[in-house]
């Protein structure tokens, strides 16, 4: 079987639409730059943000591995406001994690909410 025969049978077993739709998710995937879009470009907020899920998650559940209990909380735009709020009083929340790393992370947790229809 020479190539177009081959290419012929695998259109009309819809093996072709397989293979398009396999690289289409690759490419979408691709498209989405989550190392050089984000990681790369905030690694120090991005670790301070981690310290501050590594806190509430020691805080909430001192004994169960590191987790986002969504039931915990759900008001994540007060808490975000409050934090922002307390940041222009003093940086440091009383537990030794950033305010705005709180606001970052309840930032974050709207929006996976948000996108992940969680509310």
């Amino acid at each position: 079987m020479n190539t177009r025969e081959k290419w012929a049978e695998m259109q009309e077993d819809g093996q072709f639409n397989y293979v398009e739709e396999v690289l289409s998710k690759a490419e979408a995937r691709k498209d989405i730059p989550v190392f050089s879009g984000v990681l790369k470009y905030f690694p120090n907020a991005l670790k301070e943000v981690a310290k501050c899920s590594k806190a509430g998650n020691d805080q909430h559940h001192p004994d169960k591995p590191l987790h986002w209990d969504m039931s915990k909380s759900t008001d994540e735009y007060d808490a975000l406001t409050r934090h922002l709020i307390d940041h222009t009083v003093n940086p440091m929340d009383d537990d030794g994690v950033l305010h705005l790393a709180k606001v970052a992370w309840r930032a974050l947790a709207g929006l996976e909410r948000h996108l992940t229809n969680k509310l």
